[in-house]
């Protein structure tokens, strides 16, 4: 099989081997050169040392030198490049306490975590599977190399990896892969937050985010996502669902396009529902403040996971308004946005869609041309350039200040008032007629 190196690659390569080393791309980027997809990144691996690998290059960074790997930098882009390792005793779950370097590069692709991502090549010597990665990649499989046990004692965040992978090819989970993560998971405890968060992204915004449903089958949720696995476990008697919370939210996941913010906004919408569901006399559960309880929670659940403030304020705002009713009035839609803000306002519609698909057939259509009434309204009020916030208000608190009222909170509440009136008739909105009214 042949790959298409990169010139930047190929030029690496050639300069090891060309001093007598050992080299090969090695890693994800054969995988997904294989797939035909387009590598994110190129890593190499060698049996240059460090130093030596320095000494070709004139330009390098030590990324991770105790462990054997040197950027080297190609016109300001940069190439880690790994000599061949064998690890050592995994004492943390994530890092070897030492590693031995070797020359040979079969104990190199040994410690690697599976078949697919354990293949190696260059041009010389061609492809180098010893470990079934092809074979993997032909049936659709993520399979560790060697020993499964093994290579989630050495980290144990290769367990949710493996969920993802899976997520994002659409491949399944080998037996003996899947029962080791099912014995071991508790041990992902000791995972940093930061390093769950960035898997667990990477799982929800591939092409199919509802293989979260195998993180929770194999307990992998259950260590950093308890309430995710309680909403697999409430049901819902109502007209409006055919699934329970869990199966719900998985489905709604898959109907919006793969956004980080839209894609959290659908993984949390409902996970309020299990800590305020009731059952009424003819056993029809509701969820009453569902989104306000909701709310909450993302916001404590998205903080433990190290998630950045920008992100925790956008979902959990969706969260909070994915259940409100939207008036059918430009009056009503302008209040909306205000109360919502924008930016969210717009991913709503994204997101109401996808939760209403994602429920039972039940006033579908009504409730699928309601919404896109409301956006249609929406869209007419945009090109009319409505005020919709006080940004947008004819007047400000310095044309107040300028009739006398004194700074203060005052001013903030006579803007909101102002406000209100144009929210309701966008036509006032003239410095003229909001002064004139002032005065009356």
């Amino acid at each position: 099989m042949e790959i298409r190196l990169p010139e930047k690659v190929h030029k690496i390569i050639e300069t090891l081997m060309a001093a007598g080393c050992e080299a090969y791309a090695v890693g994800g980027c054969i995988r997904d050169s294989v797939l035909g997809r387009i590598p994110n990144d190129w890593d190499i691996t060698t049996s240059a040392k460090p130093e030596k690998i320095k000494q070709l290059f004139s330009r390098t960074i030590d990324t991770g030198i105790k462990h054997g790997t040197v950027t080297v930098m190609m016109d300001r882009e940069g190439f880690e490049v790994t000599t061949y390792r064998i690890d050592g005793e995994y004492e943390d779950g994530r890092h070897p306490k030492e590693v031995t370097f070797t020359a040979d590069l079969e104990e190199d692709l040994k410690r690697r975590d599976f078949t697919i991502n354990a293949m190696a090549y260059n041009e010389q010597t061609g492809l180098v599977d010893l470990y079934g990665g092809l074979q993997d990649i032909d049936r659709g499989m993520i399979r560790c190399v060697g020993e499964a046990r093994e290579r989630f004692t050495e980290d144990a965040l290769r367990m949710l990896r493996a969920v993802r992978f899976s997520a994002q090819l659409g491949y399944q989970i080998e037996r003996d892969t899947k029962k080791a993560i099912q014995e071991l998971s508790p041990s992902l405890r000791r995972i940093s937050a930061e390093r769950i968060q960035a898997e667990l992204v990477k799982l929800v915004v591939s092409d199919h985010p509802d293989y979260l449903r195998t993180a929770y089958e194999t307990g992998i949720t259950a260590q950093f996502f308890p309430e995710f696995d309680l909403c697999m476990e409430t049901k819902q008697n109502n007209p409006h669902h055919c699934y329970h919370v869990g199966e719900h939210i998985l489905h709604s996941m898959m109907q919006v396009e793969p956004d980080k913010i839209l894609r959290l906004g659908m993984l949390f919408h409902d996970i309020g529902k299990p800590q305020t569901l009731t059952v009424d006399a003819e056993g029809i559960t509701h969820n009453k403040r569902h989104a306000e309880v909701g709310e909450q929670m993302t916001m404590q659940i998205l903080r433990r996971l190290k998630f950045d403030n920008d992100t925790i304020r956008k979902v959990t705002k969706i969260v909070r308004f994915h259940d409100q009713e939207v008036g059918v009035s430009p009056g009503a839609v302008r209040r909306a946005v205000n109360r919502t803000g924008e930016d969210i306002f717009r991913m709503l519609f994204s997101v109401k869609r996808a939760d209403i698909l994602a429920q039972s057939d039940y006033l579908r259509k009504e409730k699928l041309e309601k919404l896109s009434y409301i956006q249609v309204l929406y869209e007419e009020i945009c090109q009319k350039h409505e005020c919709m916030n006080l940004k947008d208000l004819a007047v400000t608190g310095t044309d107040l200040i300028a009739l006398g009222i004194p700074p203060g909170k005052e001013i903030g509440r006579i803007l909101n008032q102002l406000l209100e009136i144009v929210l309701e008739d966008p036509e006032r909105n003239t410095k003229e007629e909001l002064l004139r009214i002032l005065t009356l």
